[in-house]
């Protein structure tokens, strides 16, 4: 009996992660203005949290639709004390500066929690030393959901 109700919780799950990460309605909304409102904090480190942004908001959208799963643009170069907005399109995305793609690098943000809704954003202040930096959502990157920062002081 606690086998079959172990498949159906299973089943369940499994379905309604399928329709998060396959779903999305498009002309969701995706200026940074109207996102702000719908804004959910994701787990950052002290250090990032600290950070007193100087510099200009660098908005990549985080998209699922017809053509795949992608950061938007997905190729950024920013400065110290800028910021980036990740913004939620559609989908079901996080972000993550994996230390394992990043060798050698300090102060890497920890792995987001999954943005969910729709305008729904991250703030990543950019406080790394001057470089290179991968980032990625967990459950597309092997679909390709990958990234890349440039920092320049």
């Amino acid at each position: 009996m606690q086998t079959n109700r172990l498949l159906v919780v299973m089943g369940i799950a499994g379905a309604a992660l399928v329709a998060a990460c396959g779903g999305g309605e498009k002309g969701a909304p995706s200026d940074a203005s109207s996102a702000a409102g719908a804004a959910a904090p994701a787990s950052a480190p002290a250090a990032a949290a600290a950070a007193t942004p100087t510099g200009k908001v660098i908005v990549v959208k985080l998209i699922t639709d017809d053509a795949g799963n992608r950061f938007e643009p997905n190729k950024v170069e920013a400065h110290r004390g800028d910021v980036i907005r990740y913004t939620l399109v559609a989908g079901v995305h996080n972000v993550h500066f994996l230390p394992d793609s990043n060798p050698g690098k300090s102060g890497l943000p920890a792995a987001s929690d999954m943005l969910q809704l729709p305008g729904q954003t991250l703030d990543i202040p950019v406080n790394f030393a001057e470089g290179h930096y991968y980032f990625q959502c967990d459950p597309h990157a092997a679909l390709g959901m990958m990234g890349h920062l440039e920092v320049e002081d």
